[in-house]
C-alpha cells in the first residue's frame, strides 16, 4: 500500500493575503485648506470603489473631488470631502468610524464599544435591516400607488418601519421594511408571507397588464442584504427605465453653459480602455449613483477623476468589461450612456420637498399618503423611517399633472397631517419651517437620515471627553 504524503496547510493561510493587504486609510486635515482628504490604499477587487464611496455618502459627506488608480491589482483612492455645512471632518470619533468602515476589518477591537452600538442602531437600519422583513416592489407608476400599497399592508397587520421609493420614466421601485403589527419582529409564517405577496401584486398589477416576472419580492432578515439605494438602482434597471433616457444631443451651442446631462463613451485603443465622460449638475450622492451603474453593469473602473466647477460636476472614467476588453459595439456604448443618464436622473428631485416628523403609529404611511392623494398631490420620491416613538422622513410631491404643488394645497396638507412639517426650498442645505401655531417661518437645517448618526457621534464624543 502506497503512502502518500501531503503538506499541511494552515487554514489561516487562506486569509493571509487579505490580512497582509488590508486597506490603509489616512485622513488628512492639513493638506487642503477647505476639505478633509481621505486616502485609501488597498488590494483591488470588483466593487470596492463603490463600497468606499458608499461609506462616505451614507454619512452625508460631500465629495468635491476624487481620483482613482487601480492598475496592477492595487487600488489607490483619494477623496476630498466636507460635511453638509461645507466644513472639514474634524470629529475624531467620526474619523475613527470612517477608517474602520473603509478598512472593513472583521476585528473591531480598535473601535469603541459605544460606537459599535451607534453603527448598528443609527446607520445600518437606514439601508440594511437584520430585524425586519423586506418587501421589494416594482411596477408601472400611477397616482395613488403608494397610498394603495401602504393601505394594503395596514389591512394585513404589517407595521411599516422604513420605506424608500423612487419613480422615474413612468416606473416605480420601492423597498419597504415591515414587522408584525401584533407580535413585533419579522414576519416568519410562510402562509402569511404568501398572502402579503399576493395582495401587493394585485395592487401593483391591478390597473395594468399582467407581467411575466414578479412585481413583489419578499426577503427574510439578513446582514448581507444589498444596500437599499444600490438595490433601488438595480430594480429600476431591471424595469428598463433607462430606455427613454437621452442626454444632451450636442445641439446646444454652448457646451459649458448647458445644464443637461452629457455622457460620451469613446475608445482609447492605445491602452485598451473605454473612456466615459459625464457632465451634469452636481448634487448629493452623484458619485455613488454613477459608480453604482458602472459596477452593476459589470464594468471595471481602472482610473477615474471627479471634479466640480461651479454647480456642475465633471466625471471621467477609464473602464473595461470584466473580461478585460473595452466596449465592443456602438449599441453597447449607447446603452451604457443611457444607463448613466438614468442613474443620475433617478435621484433628481421633482416637486416640492416636505420633511415630516410626527408620532410613530401603525398605519402612519397609509395616513400620510392618503392625505396627499385626497388633496390631489402625487408622490415622486419618498424616504421615511421610524426611530422609537417618532417617525420622520421626506416626500417629494407635485400636482396630478406633474407640475409644482399649489401653496394653498400644501398648507391644507400640513394642517391635516399635524406634527412638524418642513417645506424645503430649492437650496439643498436649508429649509423653511412652518410653525403650527402662528404660521411664521424660520430657518432650519436640512433633514437627513445620515444626520442621525452625526448627532449620535457628537454625543459620544462629548461623553468620551467627560
Amino acid at each position: 500500500m502506497e503512502i502518500v504524503y501531503q503538506p499541511y496547510i494552515d487554514p489561516e493561510f487562506e486569509s493571509l493575503i487579505e490580512r497582509i493587504n488590508a486597506p490603509r486609510v489616512c485622513i488628512d486635515n492639513d493638506t487642503c485648506q477647505h476639505c478633509t482628504v481621505v486616502k485609501v490604499d488597498s488590494a483591488n477587487r470588483h466593487g470596492i470603489l463603490l463600497e468606499m464611496v458608499q461609506v462616505l455618502t451614507d454619512l452625508d459627506l460631500v465629495i468635491s473631488k476624487s481620483y482613482t488608480c487601480s492598475d496592477g491589482g492595487w487600488l489607490m483612492d483619494v477623496f476630498h470631502v466636507r460635511d453638509q455645512l461645507g466644513k472639514k471632518i474634524t470629529d475624531e470619533t467620526l474619523n475613527l468610524y470612517i477608517q474602520q468602515e473603509l478598512c472593513d476589518t472583521k476585528m473591531r477591537g480598535g473601535v469603541p464599544k459605544e460606537l459599535q452600538t451607534c453603527q448598528k442602531r443609527k446607520l445600518r437600519p437606514c439601508h440594511i435591516s437584520t430585524e425586519h422583513t423586506a418587501l421589494e416592489i416594482t411596477g408601472r407608476d400611477r397616482p395613488g400607488l403608494m397610498s394603495d400599497i401602504s393601505a394594503a399592508l395596514y389591512e394585513l397587520g404589517c407595521h411599516i418601519m422604513t420605506a424608500v421609493a423612487w419613480t422615474h420614466n413612468g416606473r416605480m421601485a420601492c423597498i419597504i421594511q415591515v414587522e408584525d403589527g401584533l407580535k413585533g419582529g419579522p414576519i416568519m409564517v410562510q402562509k402569511r408571507l404568501a398572502l402579503v405577496q399576493e395582495k401587493l401584486e394585485s395592487v401593483v398589477e391591478g390597473h395594468h397588464e399582467n407581467r411575466d416576472k414578479k412585481s413583489v419580492l419578499l426577503t427574510a432578515p439578513a446582514a448581507d442584504r444589498t444596500h437599499t439605494e444600490r438595490r433601488l438602482h438595480q430594480m429600476m434597471y431591471a424595469e428598463k427605465d433607462y430606455e427613454p433616457c437621452q442626454g444632451c444631443d450636442g445641439s446646444c451651442r454652448c457646451w459649458n453653459g448647458c445644464k443637461k446631462t452629457h455622457v460620451t463613451v469613446e475608445t482609447c485603443k492605445e491602452k485598451g480602455y473605454s473612456v466615459v465622460n459625464v457632465r451634469s449638475r452636481d448634487r448629493n450622492k452623484l458619485l455613488f449613483d454613477t459608480v453604482c451603474a458602472l459596477t452593476d453593469m459589470q464594468y471595471v473602473v481602472f482610473h477615474a477623476a471627479v471634479s466640480l466647477k461651479g454647480s456642475m460636476a465633471n466625471q471621467e472614467y477609464f473602464i473595461r468589461r470584466q473580461d478585460g476588453c473595452s466596449l465592443a459595439s456602438e449599441t453597447e456604448s449607447r446603452k451604457l450612456a443611457q444607463c448613466l443618464v438614468a442613474a443620475i436622473e433617478r435621484r433628481v428631485s421633482h416637486g416640492l420637498r416636505l420633511d415630516i416628523c410626527t408620532e410613530n403609529k401603525m398605519g402612519l404611511l397609509w395616513y400620510l399618503t392618503r392625505v396627499f392623494r385626497e388633496n390631489g398631490l402625487s408622490i415622486t420620491r419618498t424616504e421615511i423611517g421610524t426611530h422609537g416613538e417618532r417617525a420622520s422622513g421626506c416626500f417629494y410631491v407635485t400636482d396630478a399633472s406633474g407640475n409644482d404643488a399649489n401653496p394653498r394645497t400644501v398648507e391644507l396638507v400640513r394642517q391635516q397631517i399635524g406634527g412638524s412639517v418642513f417645506v424645503v426650498n430649492k437650496s439643498p442645505n436649508s429649509s423653511l419651517r412652518i410653525s403650527r401655531s402662528n404660521g411664521e417661518m424660520e430657518d432650519r437645517p436640512r433633514f437627513s437620515l445620515g444626520n442621525l448618526l452625526w448627532s449620535q457621534l457628537e454625543r459620544l464624543t462629548f461623553s468620551f471627553g467627560h
